[in-house]
């Protein structure tokens, strides 16, 4: 009778967490018992480079999954070093002692192999989904094979068993199906394919299995043959570590369509190797178009993060700030501290410098796209341009010198996109401030009565659309020195005659001082424009909240009615000022009505709403009687 050992310490409750808790998602089995098979088949090669009576062939090695849905087993099976009684007994009787992190201790690692598995808990997995778990192993320094079985935390046995070859053969006798887990997927071709591709499809091993296919009758055109053929299911050399000189951008988009990161085509790409301090090697996409959940909460960004070639998080968001949440691919690297589990990050540390030299290379791919390939930038503007945009805002503006360079705006004098160097590259020497003017669309914007004192100087304007534009102008404040400026603010440090102005405001003072009084509550001040030139009145702003602003402020939720501080400015020379000064000396109840009119008017060329449109009707009824 075969004695029933127990495990060592305290793994017999480490095995019932790790079943229950550890791994998020149960198909991971499957990745973990691959990963430990291309392991041993590493250890061979290793032997090999120091043992010359080892000769080591690659095509000799695979793993090979077989499935037996008659029987409802799983077999995984690979031509590795195998293991001795002993090493059965330490790697798989003591949960976390791990063959693979000695062996690589003991190994200095050459020629770009590397041991994936760092945890000896990655076997036990296996009972998440099997009652009993065999394993059969026969080890390259031994003649005697032996068989390792368990039905879980009770315990194990070990004993002598046949065994030709070296390797390791691990059966797994799939737990019954229950109402919530249908085990019997693991046994079906389908699903064992979309496993193997999607975590280890990398494996620099050909991991095989005998598929059942069809093909037509010989003679006959709706008549098949099934067949078993054995076939690699796996792609073995991952295209990020290929040399660049081997690659086509044709290999690159079937690469984004394969990895389905979008259905549309990149538009540029990124393959980066680094050697350094810490090693790995990634390809990142930079996407055409917006997916259609982008700018909403369910968007998850990340990109797909490999150890040594093996899936470990489908997206990690650590590595991508959110400003380049847009980017698609993948980072596979060699350094990583994995967790139990081997599914997140026991310290950042590698990961914040990977994110780092990322972000680099992003942002110098995204710069010669905006100097290179203008047409391209642009498009890609047109769908994330927000994105840049909220960036700069967000984080108190930490990330402004960061992004500042890739802004683009719509440009009164050149009618297009421009970048903020190009608006520099134009001023005159004496213009003072970077102007821009905000509003609903372009259209709108070229028509706003305050871009006249600008425009009329011969000062580029840039037109702010989205709601976020000023925000992230008001955070980043200043470019190359040069302070942004809003054609709505007090001061536009035009050279005016100043003098005129202020003498016509002492001149007509009883008259604004009226027009403020009717206005109370709803503007701040009334005052003579230097801006306007052609149309009689407008609204600007005095404090920092400016009136866009205060209309995004005033969408979002527990807003409480936030208001820009509106200043009502008259223009002298408009034929209705004229008017105004009449109504002021012969009928003050007419003034009234001419400074509500006005109000209202100003707030409609802004897009604010008129807080009675009933009185505003009834007024112009008035002037028309």
């Amino acid at each position: 009778m075969v004695e029933t050992k127990e495990f060592k310490a305290e793994s017999k409750r480490l095995l019932e967490m790790m079943i229950n808790s550890i791994y998020s998602q149960r198909e991971v089995f499957l990745r973990e018992l691959i990963s430990n098979a291309s392991d041993a088949i590493d250890k061979i090669y290793y032997r090999a480079l120091s043992d010359e009576a080892i000769t080591f062939h690659k095509e000799d090695y695979y793993i090979k999954i077989k499935a037996d849905k008659q029987n409802r087993t799983l077999t995984i099976t690979d031509t590795g070093i195998g293991m001795t009684k002993e090493e059965l007994e330490n790697n798989l009787g003591t949960i976390a002692k791990s063959g693979s992190l000695a062996f690589k201790n003991a190994n200095e690692l050459k020629d770009g192999h590397d041991i994936i598995g760092q945890f000896g808990v990655g076997f036990y997995a296996a009972f998440m989904v099997a009652d009993v778990v065999t394993v059969t192993s026969k080890s390259l320094d031994s003649d005697t094979a032996y068989k390792w079985q368990s039905k879980g935390a009770d315990g194990y046995t070990i004993e002598e068993t046949a065994k030709e070859q070296v390797g390791t053969e691990i059966v797994l006798s799939l737990k019954e199906n229950s109402e919530d887990d249908q085990y019997d997927e693991f046994l079906e071709d389908y699903r064992l394919k979309q496993i193997i591709k999607k975590y280890s499809d990398f494996i620099r091993y050909p991991i095989k299995m005998d598929v059942t296919t069809s093909a037509p009758k010989e003679g006959t055109e709706d008549e098949f043959d099934e067949f078993v053929e054995e076939q690699t299911i796996n792609s073995i050399v991952p295209i990020w570590r290929k040399n660049k000189s081997e690659l086509t951008d044709e290999d690159y988009q079937r690469f984004y369509e394969d990895k389905r990161y979008g259905f549309d085509k990149p538009l540029s790409h990124l393959h980066v190797s680094v050697d350094g301090s810490i090693r790995y090697n990634a390809i990142l996409y930079i996407p055409e178009k917006t997916p259609f959940d982008y700018y909403s909460k369910e968007y998850e960004k990340g990109l797909e993060l490999y150890s040594n070639g093996v899936l470990i998080m489908e997206k990690c968001a650590d590595l991508l700030p959110d400003y380049f949440s847009f980017v698609k691919g993948l980072v596979d690297s060699e350094d990583l501290s994995l967790n139990i589990s081997r599914e997140m990050l026991q310290h950042d540390r590698q990961l914040k410098k990977i994110e780092k030299n990322i972000t680099k290379k992003i942002k110098s791919q995204l710069k010669a796209l905006l100097k290179d390939e203008r047409e391209q930038y642009e498009a890609f503007f047109e769908s994330f341009g927000r994105q840049l945009k909220y960036g700069v805002y967000s984080d108190f503006g930490a990330n402004k010198e960061m992004l500042q360079d890739l802004l683009l705006f719509y440009s009164s004098t050149e009618k297009k996109l421009v970048s903020l160097d190009e608006y520099l590259s134009r001023m005159p020497e004496e213009q003072k401030y970077i102007y821009y003017a905000t509003g609903d669309s372009i259209d709108r914007i070229s028509k706003l009565p305050q871009t006249e004192a600008v425009a009329e100087k011969g000062y580029e304007i840039l037109y702010f659309t989205d709601d976020i534009d000023e925000f992230s102008i008001k955070m980043l404040r200043v470019f190359n020195d040069k302070e942004f400026k809003s054609v709505s603010a007090s001061d536009l440090g035009i050279d005016e005659d100043n003098k005129d102005t202020a003498d016509a405001e002492e001149e007509n003072k009883p008259l604004l001082d009226f027009m403020k009084e009717a206005l109370s509550g709803k503007v701040k001040d009334v005052k003579i424009s230097t801006r306007l030139k052609s149309h009689p009145v407008c609204l600007s702003t005095s404090g920092e909240l400016t009136i866009e602003m205060e209309k995004v402020l005033n969408l979002m939720p527990d807003s409480q009615g936030v208001q820009a501080e509106k200043v009502l400015e008259i223009n002298k020379n408009h034929t209705v000022f004229q008017s105004l000064k009449t109504a002021l000396e012969a009928d003050k109840e007419k003034l009234s009505l001419y400074t509500n009119l006005l109000y209202n008017q100003a707030l409609l060329i802004e897009g604010l709403p008129i807080e009675d449109p009933v009185d505003f009707t009834n007024n112009i009824c008035k002037i028309m009687d």
